[in-house]
């Protein structure tokens, strides 16, 4: 008897498994370039019970979502488009357990994470370290342990007046670096957001007269970026 109810489990599982939705439609609305209907349609999948926890809806929405904030819409209900995007992107890496999804379209990952490093950069160069602070908090919804993005925590915070709080984001900053062997295996958008957040951070020392704090750090994260002129000449001028 019990083994005909294992068999039976199985059998229920595994037929559960081959009806999982492939989402076809949602690809066809994407290969037509019908961003606005894909998001519709998306968010059909991504509010029902069956499907709001699959990675793949989030991902199709999240992509609609990208490129209506790319090319515009007229429609007010898309005016923020480009940040509800960042909320289907984290969703879509939550629910990916596997991470197969994330593979497959790996494509499409790493260049919404670069545009959102692009984002953070544009508003640290600007200055505005406020505007700059809410990009960074958005990119802990894709990745929450991002050290890059926490050293930019602490910088945003820095330049607007949290020392304290500046000074807890750096100190859990530079745990989590002490647990990093090399950064060969990470994504271009991490890697530039390690970059930024550890030349800002030396820099926010720097204004507080920690000098040799701002060499540290430098030092720290300097055998990774050997080849990388724009972290070098940063070196040269802070630790040389």
């Amino acid at each position: 008897m019990r083994k005909l109810v294992l068999i039976g489990a199985l059998l229920t599982t595994k037929l559960l498994v081959a009806q999982a939705p492939e989402y076809n439609d949602l690809r066809i609305l994407y290969a037509d370039g019908d961003y606005e209907k894909l998001v519709r349609a998306s968010e059909k999948y991504v509010l029902s019970d069956k499907t709001k926890s699959d990675a793949l809806p989030h991902m199709w929405m999240a992509r609609g979502l990208y490129k209506v904030s790319l090319s515009g819409s007229a429609d007010e209900k898309y005016k923020n488009a480009y940040k509800e995007a960042i909320g289907e992107v984290g969703k879509s890496i939550k629910y990916d357990k596997s991470g197969d999804v994330q593979t497959e379209y790996a494509e499409f990952f790493d260049e919404f994470k670069n545009s959102l490093v692009e984002m953070i950069r544009n508003e640290i160069e600007v200055p505005d370290y406020k505007k700059a602070a809410t990009w960074v908090l958005k990119y802990f919804k894709i990745n929450m342990t991002s050290i890059g993005a926490k050293y930019l925590d602490g910088v945003c915070k820095y330049r607007n007046s949290d020392k304290g709080g500046a000074n807890t984001a750096w100190k859990e900053a530079e745990t989590l670096l002490k647990s990093v062997s090399d950064i060969d295996s990470w994504s271009k958008a991490e890697k530039d957001l390690l970059m930024m957040g550890v030349i800002q951070t030396a820099e926010c020392y720097i204004s507080s007269k920690q000098v040799d704090k701002a060499k540290a750090v430098m030092s720290k994260v300097a055998q990774w970026y050997e080849g990388n002129e724009d972290f070098k000449t940063k070196y040269d001028e802070i630790v040389n």
